[in-house]
């Protein structure tokens, strides 16, 4: 987009002047019309939306709250994104009529408040931006970002709800947040917390009825973030890490499980053989120089500089082999205040690990802590350049095994077409607090999208295979998604990011979807705030 005086209009005629209107809001070098931009911020890591007319981003409140009212007003959609790394068509536009509205713009940490123990944040700070900024203060939010960080927005993490750094203890994203400043449709500024009234300060969340948790994982159907208060903790100086493998599902559940049960581990997450496989490939095929931040990034986080050598020598040691001659292997973190209440810790996990692994290398969990925010590249693409899509399910505890075993007749039922249509699956594994996230993971011989070649490092992407189009591996991808998300149904799963697929509504209790609807008609009357969302 060029600062010309005028914006080049797309589609129709009709939207000529609610866009020339954004330009005089925001500056007509934040109205991107490109077909090349309109067409990436319109697909997400799986799917395509339809294009939206336009990409805004504004930087400030006021800004948002401006265009806001003066898209919905004109009848147009608004389909608010953050990092992008959604894959359940969270702000993919739905209808023709559609603005994108991209938040990285408003990437500003706007208070940082020690005394009181919070921080407010734009929606578009990234994880990795904010746990920078904290860092260097001794303290961290408890919940404190998504592997994906480095792109994750702090703003999209909370409309999406989340789980990873510090959900072992601290539960999903949505339970770090104590208010927000809400942009609904008609451009009104909605404040929750305690922050919400005159003489507020945002130092808590809870004054009468959680008005914060209803904007927890609402996919920006009911508005958008226009600015974000978190909890502030202190950092604990001393991290320890365990690894185990396992030779079987059964016991790695068991094994996670009863970890979960004595709330010690921050991060606790588990890879099936195929994933192990899958990262061993990533980590052969690392370049040299990441592999040195990796071990310098070990040697910074020890307490001094005989244990950053020795923590940096085991790393060394270890090399690749922690991904081989494994089955089922998880990965523990821990922290503690000294070496002392971390090494309680450590025997209390343990204890409920032991009975049922074997304890490996730990060297996963430490370069995951040294380096918590990677690059997208280990992520949203099979080493060999294969898609990537995931989907997943929280079940209690008790409901693991009989989800497992009905999942692996499903495969099973599917194994001539998978091979057929050269599709193959991993799973990864989470705890969070009391809950068990099971994530089935897929790879399938495709296309790359725009996206990918955006987002991707153009020196890891030209060493990947270029598939051609696999229409027939992608349409089985999606369909045995859809099945997997009913079989989780019928054992009780929850899910974050719902987006446009996750079943929010289906046998909901009736009295609390008139509630939600009603709540919806309130902030959003038109129906233009991401439609289709939450399955509203």
């Amino acid at each position: 987009m060029s600062d010309a005086d005028q914006i080049e209009t797309v589609d129709t005629p009709q939207s000529a002047p609610v866009l020339q209107t954004l330009g005089s809001i925001v500056g007509l070098q934040h109205v991107l019309t490109g077909d090349d931009d309109r067409a990436f911020f319109s697909q997400d890591v799986f799917a395509q939306g339809k294009t939206a007319l336009a990409v805004v981003q504004p930087h400030t409140t006021e800004e948002l709250a401006d265009v806001v009212k003066a898209v919905t007003s004109s009848g147009i959609a608004v389909f608010p994104r953050g990092g992008g790394m959604s894959y359940t068509d969270g702000y993919l536009p739905s209808v023709e009529k559609a603005i994108v509205m991209d938040t990285s713009c408003m990437n500003k940490i706007l208070e940082i408040n020690e005394e009181d123990m919070y921080v407010t944040v734009q929606p578009g700070v990234t994880w990795a931006e904010l746990d920078r900024a904290l860092e260097v203060k001794g303290c961290r939010t408890p919940f404190w970002g998504p592997f994906s960080g480095r792109f994750a927005t702090v703003g999209g993490s909370m409309s999406q709800n989340a789980v990873s750094f510090g959900s072992g203890t601290a539960g999903p994203a949505g339970d770090s947040v104590i208010g927000f400043e809400i942009v609904t449709a008609n451009g009104d500024v909605l404040k929750t917390g305690s922050g919400g009234s005159e003489f507020g300060v945002p130092f808590f969340r809870h004054y009468g009825p959680d008005l914060t948790g209803l904007f927890v994982g609402d996919a920006g159907a009911l508005g958008v973030k226009a600015a974000i208060t978190l909890r502030l903790i202190k950092r604990l100086p001393v991290i320890m890490s365990l690894s185990y493998n396992f030779e079987n599902f059964d016991a790695l559940a068991r094994a996670m499980c009863a970890v979960a049960r004595e709330d010690v581990a921050t991060e606790a997450y588990g890879m099936d053989p195929v994933l192990n496989e899958t990262s061993l490939g990533r980590a052969e095929e690392t370049p040299v120089t990441a592999k040195l931040m990796s071990l310098l990034a070990v040697g910074r986080a020890g307490r001094g500089p005989i244990d950053s050598l020795r923590q940096m020598s085991r790393v060394v040691m270890a090399g690749t082999s922690v991904f081989k001659n494994v089955e089922f292997t998880a990965h523990f973190s821990l922290e503690g205040l000294d070496r002392a209440a971390a090494k309680a810790k450590a025997t209390r996990l343990r204890q409920a690990a032991d009975p049922h692994g074997t304890e490996i290398a730990n060297t996963v969990p430490q370069v995951f802590r040294a380096m918590p925010f990677q690059a997208m590249n280990n992520i949203i693409l099979h080493p060999t350049g294969m898609r990537w899509v995931p989907c997943h399910g929280i079940l209690p505890f008790s409901h693991v095994m009989p989800f497992h075993e009905e999942l692996k007749s499903l495969y099973e039922s599917y194994a001539e077409k998978m091979q057929r249509h050269k599709v193959i699956k991993a799973t990864m594994y989470t705890t969070t607090i009391n809950g068990f996230l099971y994530e089935p993971i897929f790879y399938w011989e495709d296309q790359r999208e725009l996206f990918h070649e955006r987002v991707m490092d153009a020196e890891v992407l030209q060493h990947m295979t270029e598939y051609e189009p696999n229409p027939e591996g992608r349409a089985l991808v999606l369909e045995m998604k859809n099945t997997i998300i009913d079989v989780f149904h019928k054992h009780g799963a929850i899910h974050l990011q719902c987006g446009k697929v996750y079943p929010l509504l289906r046998n909901r209790n009736s009295a609390a979807v008139a509630v939600l609807r009603r709540v919806k008609d309130q902030v959003d009357p038109d129906n233009l705030m991401n439609p289709g969302a939450l399955g509203l």
